[in-house]
């Protein structure tokens, strides 16, 4: 198996007058070196993205504590979602802020997140794991992802972003993997009071865009200057930058290796300015996310995950509940699949449609469609549902069949 190296972000706070983000990757991509990568296999299930398809990811929350004051609450960590949802569909308050001369490369990514709602064994969860540890403080050796070490192991990458939250050494304030990194330590790292918008957290980065920035990392971005004076990010759209910019900079903060007078996007995500300085992702960012998804991507699983459907849960695995909208379920031909207006449904067995209820819910578990089945070859009227994933499920209790839709 080829070996590679994986490159992980860490990211610092050093006090001083002015609180700055610092971030190094040198000594733990050295240490990292000569790690096995993890990547999906391409299976008959595999699809490749729809155009302007919302793309949900599932997310864990291991949080990781050791004193009162780091068990922080549900509400909290549901802000943290919030944030991210929002910065990531470019619904964030503040992107009024982003300077006129970017507006037109400021991007909606179509990514969202949800706490996952079915784990790993099927069964309903919240998707928060909270585990109190002997731990005082975590080193950024990813301690805090394996039980062994006082942390709490990782789920199944393939089908989850596994987020740690827990306190680290010294004014850290968190890392992320990059795609492909190994199976077992694959996710991001935050610590717990740069987490969210509401408690006890640090005043310049309480706003949660660390992790806006850290989980950027894990959908393939670099810092915007390339870590390298003048470097490349690897995206057309940004530019140039020296180096990286600390609190929150003048527009327009201009350097000798800006391309022009608008000078550098300090306000991007993917910079080291403070949490109220930074407001937008841009449309190459958006395009380098989203391709990890596509065939051959290193996130393309993610595309099948049903874990933010809390209907798809039960007592124990199912096997019908996670199949993948490609294979035959239930031996039931659905068609066509992604559709624009409506769905056939045929039995091509014994299974009987016909009187069965039939019931289609969004990726949030939102009822959009119930009837009942009135022939064992079914029309389905979908011309009102908005464009989105869906989860189609016919009958009740063991014999009910679940079937991934896409409306396009």
């Amino acid at each position: 198996m080829k070996l590679l190296l994986q490159v992980v972000v860490v990211c610092f706070f050093v006090s001083g007058a002015n609180a700055q983000r610092l971030c190094s990757s040198a000594a733990y991509n050295l240490k990292m070196k000569g790690e096995v990568l993890s990547r999906p296999g391409i299976n008959s299930y595999s699809r490749d993205t729809v155009p302007n398809e919302i793309i949900t990811i599932p997310v864990v929350i291991h949080l990781l504590f050791n004193t009162a004051a780091q068990n922080i609450s549900d509400a909290h960590i549901l802000s943290q979602l919030k944030v991210l949802n929002e910065d990531y569909r470019r619904l964030n308050a503040d992107a009024t802020n982003t300077p006129a001369a970017f507006l037109p490369i400021a991007a909606d990514t179509r990514i969202m997140f949800c706490l996952a709602q079915v784990g790993p064994d099927g069964r309903a969860t919240r998707g928060i794991i909270r585990k109190h540890t002997d731990v005082e403080y975590f080193l950024g050796d990813d301690g805090m992802k394996f039980s062994g070490a006082g942390g709490d192991d990782a789920w199944d990458n393939n089908k989850y972003l596994n987020i740690w939250v827990c306190s680290m050494f010294g004014r850290s304030l968190g890392y992320a993997t990059a795609p492909g990194g190994p199976a077992d330590k694959d996710g991001v790292v935050i610590n717990f009071d740069v987490f969210g918008t509401i408690g006890s957290l640090r005043p310049d980065f309480n706003k949660g865009r660390t992790a806006t920035h850290e989980v950027g990392h894990w959908l393939g971005l670099k810092h915007i200057w390339g870590d390298e004076s003048c470097g490349s990010d690897d995206v057309e759209d940004t530019p140039r930058q020296l180096s990286y910019n600390f609190n929150c900079p003048s527009f327009p903060h201009v350097t000798s290796c800006s391309p022009n007078a608008n000078g550098d996007m300090f306000m991007n995500y993917m910079d080291l300015s403070n949490d109220a300085c930074m407001n937008s992702f841009t449309t190459g960012q958006k395009i380098k996310m989203r391709s990890l998804f596509a065939l051959n991507g290193t996130k393309n699983s993610f595309l099948n995950s049903f874990a933010c459907d809390s209907s798809l849960a039960s007592g124990a695995p199912v096997a019908d509940d996670t199949l993948p909208v490609l294979r035959p379920v239930g031996n039931i031909k659905v068609f066509p699949n992604p559709t624009q207006h409506g769905l056939n449904l045929v039995s091509m067995d014994e299974y009987t449609l016909q009187g069965k209820n039939c019931t289609l819910f969004n990726m949030s578990g939102l009822k959009m469609l119930q009837v009942k089945l009135v022939s064992n070859k079914p029309s389905l009227d979908l011309s009102k549902i908005p464009a989105g994933i869906y989860v189609l499920k016919i009958g009740e209790g063991a014999g009910r069949k679940m079937i991934k839709i896409i409306k396009i």
